[in-house]
């Protein structure tokens, strides 16, 4: 007889690495060359360059803001915001809106009642894609930025919100100058289809249908739509017509290439529902992934597609909770209020603060620090749920390394505790995969208790 205990050696976990991903890497998809854009389109350098431009009055007011600054619902508090503009020499008006600028570009970061400058601030002069990646979240928010008139309909507003990306096609196709009869024309054919693509059949009582939008208002809200893009940068207004800047037909490039990669996709991911998309990248390698998410994201409003993936992170597989929120790390700012609410309920609470950790800087590695004990145990039984649900054996057997507890009596003790809904389905899986004998027993031991609720 040794010194050894080989008993407490089998129940001693290996090393602690991070947490594994849910999915094994399977896709043999042949990797696609990257499109070049349109004839004409400047370099990346410029194309930054002119972002920079736009955002100049933001990123001024994103650092004057320092490292924290009081904010009252996600606007600067007025004495703040009076400082700021004698500071800067800015009017009240333009410090607000460059301040609302640069909380949509994600060069300020909102924390409770406390402003931060962002990532994307500290990437600012020396990372141009970081640099186009914020002009283009702010691109996406120009009904935000240039809000319509409080007497207009909201359901009119939402209409040629949901019409403008035909709009943009129009001017980015035409290559030039287009006159606003023609992208009238253009709008409420697409505002009629809208109409007729909503038409239900009613059941029981109905209200009064809501009338259709007129002309005269639809022209009015082309024209706020116009300004709007304008504001963002993406088109200059000419007496009767308007042309796309560099910047816009760029996006409106990517935007439409996103759009026909998935269109060629064998899964046609652009005209599915959330889960549905998102079972369909299950197989994928991140980056293909990525690129499906773009375009699933491209061909929808951004608040829609957010509450439609946070939907589907809500559900019962945990395989897509985990892929919405890859999902959601591709929106990027437009998705942060939404993920910190999500922080509040305890089946999404893990996933939103690693979200939010590398949303705020933190190397994707380190992100996991960021998480309670409790909230790690939680995620590595709903990692073991999603691996259990669709992946092999030996996967969930090395899933069981990657827990942070140092040995599996512990893990095990912590697993109970924490009261995921699957903890006894994971716990069998994981005794029927193992192949040691006595850290099987173990593990059946503990399913057995949490499911007769004994100690």
């Amino acid at each position: 007889m040794t010194s050894r205990n080989p008993r407490d050696s089998r129940l001693r976990l290996v090393r602690p690495r991070p947490l594994v991903t849910a999915r094994r890497v399977v896709s043999n998809r042949p990797i696609r060359p990257a499109p070049r854009p349109p004839a004409g389109t400047p370099a990346p350098a410029e194309l930054a360059r002119q972002a920079r431009t736009v955002l100049a009055d933001a990123v001024r007011i994103a650092r004057w803001a320092g490292d924290a600054r009081p904010v009252q619902g996600g606007a600067l508090a007025a004495p703040a915001a009076e400082h700021a503009a004698r500071t800067l020499a800015l009017t009240p008006e333009a410090v607000r809106a460059g301040w609302d600028r640069a909380r949509l570009a994600g060069l300020v970061e909102l924390h409770g009642d406390i402003a931060r400058p962002g990532w994307r601030l500290r990437a600012w002069d020396g990372d141009d894609s970081a640099v186009l990646r914020g002009w283009v979240a702010l691109f996406d928010a120009w009904s935000i930025v240039h809000p319509a008139a409080a007497d207009v309909p909201a359901t009119a507003v939402a209409e040629v919100v949901e019409a403008v990306p035909q709009v943009l096609s129009l001017l980015q196709l035409s290559a030039g100058p287009v006159t606003v009869p023609a992208l009238l024309d253009l709008l409420q054919q697409r505002v009629a289809e809208l109409h007729e693509e909503r038409c239900e059949v009613p059941y029981g009582p109905q209200s009064q249908p809501e009338p259709p939008t007129a002309p005269a208002s639809l022209a009015a809200l082309l024209d706020w739509a116009l300004r709007g893009l304008a504001a963002v940068g993406a088109l200059t207004l000419a007496p009767g017509q308007a042309t796309l800047t560099p910047l816009g037909n760029w996006a409106v490039w990517v935007k439409l290439e996103q759009i026909c990669v998935a269109a060629q996709s064998p899964a046609g991911n652009i005209e599915q529902r959330a889960d549905d998309m998102l079972r369909g990248c299950a197989g994928l390698t991140p980056g293909p992934a990525r690129a499906e998410y773009r375009a699933w994201l491209a061909a929808r409003t951004v608040g829609s597609a957010v509450t439609e993936l946070l939907g589907v992170a809500r559900g019962e597989d945990a395989l897509l909770r985990g892929l919405a929120f890859e999902a959601l790390r591709v929106v990027g700012a437009a998705a942060e209020a939404a993920v910190r609410g999500a922080a509040g309920e305890t089946s999404l609470r893990p996933y939103a603060v690693l979200w939010l950790a590398e949303y705020e800087g933190a190397d994707p590695e380190d992100a996991h620090d960021a998480l309670t004990r409790e909230e790690a145990t939680w995620l590595w039984v709903d990692t073991a749920a999603a691996v259990a649900d669709h992946g092999e054996s030996t996967l969930l057997v090395r899933h069981l390394e990657s827990a942070v507890q140092g040995t599996v009596p512990a893990l095990l003790e912590e697993v109970r505790a924490v009261g995921h809904p699957r903890t006894v389905q994971v716990l069998v899986a994981l005794a029927a995969a193992h192949p040691d004998p006595a850290l099987a027993k173990a593990v059946r031991r503990a399913a057995f208790q949490v499911h007769t609720g004994g100690v």
